[in-house]
């Protein structure tokens, strides 16, 4: 029998997305695999049931479940779906473990493999499978937009019969690819960019961009290419620091974030009051808890005329790119899994164990495991 590759629809409210996109379907009809797909699983990001040739489309979820080797989804399958999963079934998805130990639990009773594609190890031979970057760098250049957006002036310098108008001053805080892509998308807008990273080793590349590094006297940078939490002495430099900076700002744009955890707070609402009346700031870390203190996830606050506004899954407001690059991301990882046509998995092999969630009734992830272990004590 051949492989069997299922693209259930996405039922996350606001989740437009697919996991698949028709070229990439293409790829795995060629090959000999079969792909099932739910009907009109692409139509919230544009790729209708008529654009993709050589697959099989059923109506419903449970269909897709039942026939499928393998699972590719954008969101983490809810417990109802999970239910309908084969236990002999891999999934591959944004789990999103610390948010939805719930399911980590059930796929683990269930005996469900999973695959959380945001566990892909950040290493050299990853970079292919890397969903948080593709993604970050869809959330980066759409910050930009909606900073420019609720802006209550141009981000270019204009000459105009009325005289000069000075160019937007535009703050990027995070220097990761969300905050490398919002630094390279206000240049381009002709806004005079600023950025600060803990991580000393992002200043070459955000001055490559032509924006202006803020340089404190720490390096946080930590492994995996993160940044580790500041001490209390440092967070006080920090704070200081950004406050002047920041009150500077027509924008800032916040993207630091640390997977699994609550985001770092950054600015606080002294800083905010601090700044002009029609500044903005557009906060990509809203849905863990905001780098703003006065952030409210898919809220736009107004606090003394400023505008605090906290977009929630940003990657999807871009849904054709966004479906294009997790697809490849998807199909990148799964051909690890496959010899001569046949899923045979390594899971010794360094991405496949990193990345691997539940197997065998067992919670692979360690942070995970003890999170879920401790809500069942």
């Amino acid at each position: 029998m051949p492989l069997s590759i299922g693209i259930p629809k996405e039922i996350e409210a606001g989740e437009r997305r697919v996991a698949i996109v028709p070229a990439v379907a293409e790829k795995y009809s060629k090959k000999g695999f079969r792909v099932i797909l739910q009907k009109g699983a692409g139509d919230a990001s544009y790729f209708p049931d008529s654009e993709f040739d050589d697959v099989t489309i059923v109506d419903t979820a449970a269909e897709v479940y039942q026939q499928a080797d393998v699972i590719l989804k954008v969101q983490a399958p809810t417990e109802t779906e999970i239910d309908l999963i084969r236990d002999d079934c891999i999934v591959f998805a944004l789990m999103q473990p610390h948010l939805f130990p719930e399911r980590v639990k059930k796929m683990r009773d269930n005996k469900v493999s999973s695959i959380a594609m945001e566990l892909v190890p950040r290493i050299s031979r990853a970079q292919s499978m890397d969903v948080l970057s593709s993604q970050a760098s869809a959330a980066g250049y759409k910050a930009v937009l909606m900073g420019a957006n609720l802006s209550s002036q141009f981000f270019p310098m204009l000459t105009t019969a009325a005289g000069t108008i000075r160019p937007a001053r535009v703050l990027v805080i995070g220097a990761g690819v969300s905050g490398l892509q919002a630094i390279a998308t206000a240049r381009r807008l002709g806004a005079i960019v600023e950025a600060y990273d803990v991580r000393a080793v992002t200043k070459e590349q955000v001055e490559s961009l032509g924006a202006k590094f803020l340089q404190l006297e720490v390096d946080a940078a930590s492994d995996g290419g993160y940044a580790r939490e500041l001490t209390e002495a440092e967070k006080h430099k920090e704070r200081n620091m950004l406050a002047d900076h920041i009150a500077k700002a027509n924008v800032v744009i916040t993207t630091a974030a640390i997977p699994g955890r609550t985001a770092p707070r950054l600015i606080h609402k002294d800083m905010v009051e601090r700044m002009k009346p029609g500044a903005v700031i557009i906060d990509l870390a809203a849905e863990s808890g905001g780098n703003c203190e006065l952030t409210e996830a898919g809220k736009t606050v107004d606090h003394n005329g400023v505008l605090v506004h906290g977009p929630e899954n940003v990657p999807s407001m871009l849904a054709v790119n966004a479906s294009e690059m997790y697809s490849k991301n998807c199909q990148n990882l799964l051909d690890l899994m496959i010899v001569e046509g046949e899923l045979k998995p390594d899971w010794e092999d360094e991405v496949l164990a990193g990345s691997s969630l539940t197997r065998d009734g067992q919670i692979l992830h360690e942070p995970t495991r003890k999170l879920v272990e401790g809500e069942q004590e």
